[in-house]
């Protein structure tokens, strides 16, 4: 392997060995602190123009496989791990860890001590701009200060047109704001006929295809750099069928309804955060991605009520509209990776269609 080094914007360099591909990149510096599922976090497009630095120490122990992908082209800028496992004996393996960077045009590093990086971004508390260069010089840091990180993600990663996702039974619109798959997964094994839209359709685009109900799909960046249009969409529809809101969904389905989104001061990504649910106080684990955060005193408990709350920094994980049949959740229900005592919230999602259709 050769040398390579991670730089952050404050003038720090890590020095470690080069894997995947050799190309030079710059982006957003997060930390996943998932034991597994490095595949699915690695396609995820919640990840967009991000370098992901892994806390579990050895990554790529069980190889990429067929099965595991969240999108079909990764969008993520780098990986940062202190191990690499470049070897694999899972029999459904496909490609190493280090072939399926190289394919993909996305740069590694290995040997970097992690935990000593994910304790200066928890201490920086914001967006650190990073880049994996071969030398740590002026120049590299000169490129790293002059470039400029873009707020555009969703724009970039939603599909340009709409797509089927056949089924035989409840017709569900997803609008995609860097959709995973997992979400698709889940709903393929209700039977669902799927019709997947871009971020910017109306609410007239919507109904015109007559669905029995609409998720609004996970997401990268911020919230407010959504159009309008996209708020009045939501105001929109979920007075008409029901809602489903996920990830950067939930945040948008929360600013619809007068609340307010703020950025936290470290970003949550992993599949171990301990959530009550308000009503029942039972406890589950589920996996997150997340950088904003709905603003607890901002929920107008007139028009929403709180259903979810994170116990490790009381932040709000679900909201429910007290008028219209439509909810959200700030954790990913899919898991992919991470628990699945989540998913129930898709069939919960379907008793809210076959509710309302009863009622017509």
């Amino acid at each position: 392997m050769v040398e390579r080094y991670l730089i952050l914007e404050d003038g720090t360099a890590y020095k470690g060995e080069g894997f995947g591909a050799p190309a030079v990149t710059t982006g957003e510096l997060v930390f996943n602190t998932s034991m597994t599922g490095y595949q699915q976090i690695i396609t995820d497009q919640i990840y967009h123009n991000q370098i992901v630095i892994f806390t579990q120490p050895n990554i790529g122990s069980y190889g990429i496989n067929q099965s595991n992908y969240e999108s079909i082209v990764p969008t993520i800028k780098g990986v940062i791990v202190r191990d690499l496992a470049n070897v694999s004996t899972n029999r459904i393996s496909r490609l190493s860890l280090d072939q399926y960077l190289k394919q993909m045009n996305i740069p590694g590093i290995s040997g970097i001590d992690t935990r000593a990086v994910v304790s200066k971004l928890r201490q920086m508390g914001e967006t650190v701009k990073a880049s994996i260069v071969p030398v740590a010089d002026d120049h590299a840091f000169d490129q790293l200060h002059a470039t400029v990180l873009t707020n555009q993600q969703v724009a970039q990663v939603s599909t340009p047109k709409p797509y089927p996702n056949p089924g035989t039974g409840n017709s569900v619109v997803v609008i995609d704001f860097g959709l995973k798959h997992g979400i698709l997964r889940e709903l393929v094994k209700r039977n669902c006929n799927v019709t997947v839209l871009p971020y910017t359709a109306s609410a007239e685009d919507i109904l015109s295809l007559d669905p029995d109900g609409v998720i609004l799909s996970t997401g990268p960046g911020s919230p407010y750099d959504i159009n309008d249009s996209v708020i009045e969409m939501i105001q929109s529809i979920q007075t008409r069928v029901p809602l489903f809101a996920i990830g950067l969904g939930h945040e948008l389905f929360a600013l619809a309804n007068g609340a307010n989104v703020v950025k936290l001061p470290a970003e949550h990504h992993g599949m171990n955060h301990p959530i009550k649910e308000v009503i029942t106080t039972h406890i589950i684990y589920a996996s997150q991605g997340q950088g904003f955060a709905v603003e607890r005193n901002s929920v107008d408990r007139r028009t929403l009520f709180i259903t979810y709350v994170d116990l490790l920094n009381d932040t709000v994980q679900g909201l429910r509209h007290r008028d219209f049949p439509a909810f959200s959740v700030q954790f990913f229900p899919d898991g992919a990776p991470g628990p699945d005592e989540t998913k129930g919230l898709f069939d919960e999602f379907l008793e809210t269609i076959h509710r309302q259709e009863d009622n017509r």
